[in-house]
């Protein structure tokens, strides 16, 4: 089962940038997407003919603190560990510069930034019958990852993004955690999978996360306000019931907006 067959997953995430241009060059080069479209004021980037980044370009938009709250990181989650084998080879050849790498137990993790700050996570995941759950929770855990063996899982040289590559989660940072349970587990339904120091995670038929919300920088922040660069809006594809039910939970004739200013969109899926 892969994390798209869940009732509910990630589409596409929307970013404001200032510099449309230079970003979408680091998301089609670093990243190897493929531009899907591109109007000169928002181009979409993804995999296979699946839109996973849409960027937004605001030149005036001040630049996103990493104090508010927001996005932590968008994972594109790879096909194969000789897919991020090869990109870890990639990033290596071409000098991308990496911000941490992590064994979480349930999957293997590399860490970077795209160039106005926006953190990019690229993993794999490990097979769900290694999962390990515990008091009704999944055991996640942040291990040193051995890169030489990741490298050496490679097959081939990186190609690019290939067909079948997601935005597995977007993990994003709140001023409390309380309302953003409240609201990720409670009106949009996701099952809580693991309260983690300072985080907890959320997912949809038994995933180990789609969102998880964390106060490791943000502690206290409130509401974005105005315009700013990062994250501006994140698609929920759902299918009809899970959809319908949402639609039940949250306020009548109101966008589907966290605690925060985060903007849900809802897309069928079915």
């Amino acid at each position: 089962m892969a994390t798209s067959d869940a009732p509910l997953d990630i589409g596409q995430v929307s970013l404001t940038v200032n510099d449309l241009a230079k970003v979408g060059d680091f998301y089609q080069s670093a990243l190897g997407l493929e531009k899907l479209s591109d109007d000169g004021t928002e181009a979409r980037f993804g995999a296979g003919d699946r839109s996973l980044i849409a960027l937004r370009q605001d030149r005036a938009a001040p630049r996103h603190s990493p104090r508010e709250a927001g996005l932590f990181h968008t994972a594109f989650l790879l096909p194969a560990r000789a897919d991020l084998g090869a990109w870890l080879r990639h990033a290596a050849e071409t000098r991308i510069p990496l911000q941490g790498a992590s064994d979480h137990l349930v999957s293997e993790a590399l860490y970077l930034a795209d160039p106005e700050g926006n953190g990019i996570e690229i993993y794999i995941d490990r097979p769900r019958e290694t999962w390990t759950h515990r008091n009704g929770e999944i055991e996640m855990a942040t291990n040193h990852l051995d890169l030489q063996d990741v490298a050496g899982s490679a097959t081939a040289a990186w190609q690019g993004a290939p067909e079948g590559t997601v935005v597995g989660h977007v993990h994003l940072q709140v001023g409390r955690l309380d309302p953003a349970e409240a609201f990720y587990a409670e009106t949009l339904g996701m099952a809580v999978t693991n309260h983690y120091p300072g985080a907890t995670f959320y997912g949809s038929g038994g995933y180990h996360h789609h969102l998880a919300s964390n106060i490791w920088n943000s502690r206290g922040a409130g509401p974005r306000k105005g315009p700013a660069t990062g994250l501006t809006e994140i698609e929920l594809r759902g299918t009809a019931d899970e959809i319908a039910a949402i639609r039940g939970r949250a306020p009548a004739g109101t966008p589907l907006v966290d605690p925060w200013g985060t903007i849900f969109t809802l897309t069928r899926k079915d």
